[in-house]
């Protein structure tokens, strides 16, 4: 009988033009040529992908991590990077500029120091849902309509439309709303990468996005099935300042079976 084709898996997280191209609103340095190895890799193996899964950050101008949203005693918006803590908001530094959702942004930051991942970091507005910057770059679309000749579909994954929560992760939000589904566990997502025998994980930024992703699949497949994974690491990048997040991360992903391997290596 013929041997069986492996099962391998592409998952590319938020290659989008504010992260991945130099004039993007939250260019991630090295994304630009992070984007050309995936691509450049896409293209010598598509022959062998099963499936490639595209997750799109989509945000609203207005939403809890944008300055707009956020107001100081004078009424001036926390510039991008701001981090805004519990204490912040305890002690009236920083207040929601719509009074309505004060007490909802209050309980938010709560979880979130509790959840211990992130705190709440102000970001320059960002792949907003149909601008220029939330477009898959131009190298990795290419790529991907090359790919989808052989009559091959990519899935698109949306994540981040709702404006009172952040969602780095494309399986879940980081706090998820009861009352929207999008923010909650993404299972189709889930049960259809574990069909794979190998899955490629790359894309930006590997100090936010791509780590809360794959972190998240790993805690829902369980340890026995990480020694599928596959972290490209020469087409990821980390969001500058949170350098050490990123090597943390690959440290205990690693250390829990992921493999790492060269975007120009793999399948040679």
């Amino acid at each position: 009988m013929p041997e069986k084709t492996k099962d391998i898996r592409l998952v590319i997280i938020d290659p989008q033009n504010d992260f991945c191209h130099p004039k993007g609103s939250l260019f991630v340095p090295g994304a630009d040529q992070d984007a050309g190895r995936t691509a450049a890799m896409i293209m010598r193996i598509k022959d062998k992908l099963s499936d490639i899964h595209v997750t799109l950050d989509s945000h609203h101008m207005v939403d809890i991590a944008h300055p707009i949203f956020w107001a100081d005693t004078d009424g001036n918006p926390p510039p991008p990077f701001t981090i805004i803590e519990v204490s912040d908001v305890r002690k009236g530094k920083w207040r929601t500029r719509n009074p309505a959702y004060m007490k909802r942004a209050t309980d938010y930051v709560m979880t979130l120091e509790a959840n211990g991942r992130y705190p709440l970091c102000i970001w320059p507005p960002h792949c907003l849902i149909g601008s220029e910057g939330a477009q898959v770059v131009a190298p990795v679309f290419e790529a991907l309509k090359t790919w989808e000749e052989s009559f091959a579909i990519v899935d698109f994954v949306t994540k981040g439309s709702n404006f009172l929560t952040e969602h780095y992760s494309a399986v879940q939000a980081d706090v998820p709303d009861p009352d929207d589904e999008g923010t909650q566990l993404n299972t189709r997502f889930v049960k259809t990468l574990q069909e794979a025998d190998e899955i490629l994980f790359t894309g930006q930024a590997l100090s936010h996005c791509v780590a809360n992703t794959i972190r998240d699949i790993a805690d829902n497949f369980g340890d026995s099935r990480i020694g599928k994974f596959i972290l490209l690491e020469d087409t990821t990048s980390p969001v500058p300042g949170f350098e050490d997040v990123a090597i943390d991360f690959v440290s205990e992903i690693t250390g829990r079976g992921m493999r790492v391997a060269k975007s120009s290596e793999i399948y040679n």
